[in-house]
């Protein structure tokens, strides 16, 4: 079942958001941090090196660019995501005042689709 790609781009999903979460818990819990905004911040640097870690050594196994370029690329393409999602968001709540729990939902499957396709086919792809 971990021979396939999707099932291993889910589980580095689901532990690059522990992570974050974790991170986020720890500084609020553990560092007494007051803004939550700022810990978070800080949180989804860790979670988003996780994801990029599981990506590149467990998810995309068989990528052949260099760790540089891909580096680049996957920041390039998680700022693209973060405002494509937050465009989302606003267009759904904001312009139409609709919930932003549903919207978020939305928005975090657009993520997902764009995050697998985008890791597969531009940041870890085989050059071969």
């Amino acid at each position: 079942m971990l021979s396939r790609e999707p099932v291993r781009y889910l589980i580095n999903g689901v532990f690059a958001t522990l992570v974050n979460y974790g991170v986020l818990n720890f500084n609020m819990l553990i560092l007494g941090m007051k803004s939550a905004g700022i810990a978070n911040f800080i949180a989804a640097i860790f979670g988003i090196c996780a994801s990029f870690l599981g990506s590149r050594y467990f998810v995309y196994r068989e990528h052949t660019n260099s760790a540089t370029s891909q580096i680049v690329r996957f920041l390039l393409l998680y700022g693209f995501i973060a405002i494509l999602a937050g465009f989302v968001l606003y267009m759904w709540s904001d312009i139409y005042g609709l919930s932003y729990h549903i919207g978020f939902i939305i928005a975090t499957f657009v993520q997902m689709l764009f995050s697998y396709f985008g890791n597969k086919i531009w940041v870890f792809k085989n050059e071969n």
